[in-house]
């Protein structure tokens, strides 16, 4: 049966960054130890409730990815048993699959996003501007319409709480300088490529997706964080796909519509889940994870 984490706790070990899903442990001046727990964002706020099995869900479904696409870019997975690594006493069973043991790397300050189709700020940017990103788009497209070609539409890095904002590419230069920008985008660009085909075949829509770089000491970039998960990505049944609507997707969109019917500004502290909608959401991750991966947490 899936476990259920809402906040881990390693002592001995040095917690480096509690973010809104993933804690961060130091092992060594090389090596993190990453636990993705089961906490739930939503417009930037973390929800008091969590959502059971989702940390596993998605940790199996980027180590799914991280294998996939090694052959485009390298990423920040080690091959390091768990045992090895946690502290005396702490149960295996719980993290055995939302647990990670990765490289340390220097992050990339940019959210590196590849967007297929037009919605989310997107879309929002499209309608006020006729861009995205700075990048000039055809007129009269319609919501969820797919473009023309695949772009890179990087924003900033929020703290937690806050909210990320889109930017262009040349502010990326400004902030890494050109080589480094150029390889950020041609990386997520060439892993949205090949995934949204992918995930074609197995009839699901893949329409953006969020990545995260670093760089280790020799300047070597790898891909790292979270990998097309549900959290940082769009997923569509491409059965129930149509120009001029927001798709349903496989995310936590349950938690979203319900949200939107409370009186609640999207500031903290997130007010609390009905159990039906925490069961929704877990359900479509589940699905996710089994259509794309053929993985089940039984």
């Amino acid at each position: 049966m899936p476990t259920t984490l809402l906040q881990s706790n390693l002592p001995g070990l040095e917690l480096i960054h509690r973010g809104k899903v993933r804690d961060v442990y130091a092992l060594d001046a090389e090596r993190l130890l990453i636990v993705a727990t089961d906490r739930l964002s939503a417009f930037d706020v973390v929800l008091p409730d969590p959502i059971p099995g989702k940390g596993e869900m998605l940790t199996q479904i980027s180590n799914f990815w991280f294998a996939k696409t090694a052959h485009l870019v390298p990423n920040h997975l080690l091959d390091v048993p768990l045992a090895e690594v946690l502290p005396p006493g702490t149960d295996l069973a719980l993290y055995a699959k939302r647990a990670v043991v990765t490289r340390r790397l220097k992050p990339v300050p940019v959210e590196a996003i590849a967007r297929g189709y037009l919605i989310g700020s997107g879309w929002k940017d499209y309608q006020r501007t006729g861009a995205v990103c700075g990048i000039a788009l055809p007129p009269a497209l319609k919501q969820a319409q797919q473009l023309p070609e695949p772009i890179f539409t990087p924003s900033t890095k929020a703290a937690v709480g806050d909210h990320d904002e889109n930017v262009s590419f040349e502010a990326v230069v400004d902030a890494v300088g050109h080589e480094l920008a150029v390889k950020v985008r041609d990386a997520t660009l060439a892993i949205y490529r090949w995934a949204a085909a992918y995930a074609a075949e197995r009839g699901i829509i893949l329409a953006d997706t969020k990545l995260e770089f670093g760089t280790d000491p020799g300047g070597t970039l790898y891909v790292m964080d979270e990998m097309l998960t549900p959290d940082s990505s769009r997923y569509w049944p491409a059965d129930q796909y149509q120009i001029g609507l927001s798709p349903p997707s496989y995310d936590k969109q349950f938690v979203r519509d319900y949200l939107e019917t409370l009186d609640w500004n999207k500031t903290a502290p997130g007010p609390h889940v009905p159990a039906e909608v925490i069961a929704g959401t877990s359900a479509k991750y589940a699905e996710a994870l089994q259509r794309l991966a053929g993985i089940r947490l039984d």
